[in-house]
């Protein structure tokens, strides 16, 4: 009769414990390659790109101000308008140059005329100078029955008479070379003008700048506001401001935790998705690793690695700029049996899990290995295709024991 009781009771505990299963989701143990891996978020780059930037232009013409920029995104020709500056300050330049050239060359045609004047007047000089010295030899010549102190003053006469005709020819000779001096000073202030005249307008046409190539425009980010170049901006001079990206070969740059970068190589396998198109995977491999950290962000004080992975082959779905995720795979393991992580429960040091057996489930014990995010290596414990519990089939009954 005892033991008729206490089967009873063991039947009708087994019975309690049966009703009190839960509806919970199973799953099989898988078999075969697991992998290791890191997940991590990058963007899409161009591995060549052909840049379009502000105009190279001196500081006379005062800063570059964007007046007009294609939109982000946009599909331009060759020869179609990207970018216009601000003219105004360059056409200031132009209409001063072009007043400092019309006085500049009056200028010089008043310094030519009042040079002329000036060496008719030296000539002048001459001829009365030459003049003096003839009649001063005549005088001389018709002296020779005078006094001889007549005759030393004649001939002192046609002594100052040639000095005075040295000293006018000394003087139109200075003045030529005084007036070419001046001549050529005037010419070069003029060319200077006109260079910076013509520089001027060189400028002013530089400052519409069209595309060298179709393609995509991707306007890149103005490091001072953080945003992408838009109107009112004011670059520096030869600044890049817009990428038209080689979209034949594209790559993802993606940052790396200082904690993982160990386990980053290059040539690692790496699978892409996009997050518009998550059912959708694309193959890489890491193509680049950063010897040196640097910091996630201007505020951050966390450091990472960046890395370059090159994506197999092109595809319509891919643009620049377009954030993916990307699965580093670390290291692969054949013909092991895995699970989900959730699968797996743990109480102290006993790991287990929950076989599906009949309407009912087991515990079993297992020896796990190896875990990526999603799934862990079982070594021991369970067999490929065993159906098995992805959560607690015995809730009330393992609260009731607490």
């Amino acid at each position: 009769m005892k033991n008729i009781l206490i089967l009873l009771i063991c039947v009708c505990l087994s019975s309690c414990k049966a009703n009190n299963v839960g509806e919970v989701e199973t799953c099989k143990v898988s078999k075969g390659h697991f992998y290791i891996d890191l997940v991590e978020e990058g963007e899409i780059h161009a591995t060549s790109a052909i840049n379009i930037s502000s105009p190279s232009m001196s500081w006379q013409f005062g800063p570059l101000k964007i007046t007009e920029i294609v939109e982000n995104g946009d599909l331009v020709k060759a020869g179609d308008t990207a970018i216009i500056f601000d003219p105004s300050e360059v056409q200031k330049v132009i209409l001063n140059a072009e007043a400092e050239l019309e006085i500049a060359k009056a200028e010089l045609e008043k310094k030519r005329a009042e040079q002329e004047s000036k060496i008719e007047e030296l000539s002048a000089n001459i001829e009365i100078s030459q003049i003096s010295l003839k009649i001063s030899e005549i005088e001389l010549e018709q002296s020779t029955f005078e006094a001889d102190i007549t005759r030393r003053e004649i001939k002192l006469n046609l002594d100052k008479a040639n000095i005075a005709l040295e000293k006018a020819r000394g003087e139109i000779l200075n003045q030529e070379k005084i007036h070419t001096e001046e001549i050529q000073q005037s010419l070069l202030s003029i060319k200077q003008l006109k260079v910076k005249l013509e520089e001027a307008n060189r400028t002013l046409d530089d400052l519409t700048v069209v595309s060298p190539a179709g393609g995509l425009a991707i306007i890149r980010e103005n490091r001072s506001t953080k945003n992408k170049w838009q109107v009112g901006d004011q670059p520096w001079s030869g600044s890049p401001l817009i990428d038209l990206p080689d979209l034949k070969e594209l790559k993802v740059k993606a940052e790396i935790s200082e904690v993982d970068i160990s386990k980053v190589h290059l040539d690692q396998e790496v699978e892409i998705k996009l997050d518009a198109f998550s059912d959708t995977l694309y193959k890489g491999k890491v193509i680049a690793v950063a010897n040196l950290a640097q910091f996630k962000g201007s505020d951050s004080k966390i450091k990472v690695f960046p890395v370059e992975i090159l994506i197999d082959g092109t595809s319509e779905v891919f643009l620049p700029g377009m954030t993916v995720s990307c699965r580093i795979i670390v290291d692969k393991i054949n013909d092991v049996n895995y699970i989900p992580l959730e699968a797996l429960f743990v109480e102290g040091s006993n790991q287990f899990v929950y076989v599906k057996a009949g309407k009912s489930y087991r515990r079993q014990e297992v020896v796990a290995g190896r875990r990526n995010n999603d799934f862990i290596i079982i070594k021991e414990g369970t067999t490929q295709n065993e159906l098995i519990a992805l959560s607690d089939p015995f809730p009330e009954v393992e609260n009731s024991k607490n």
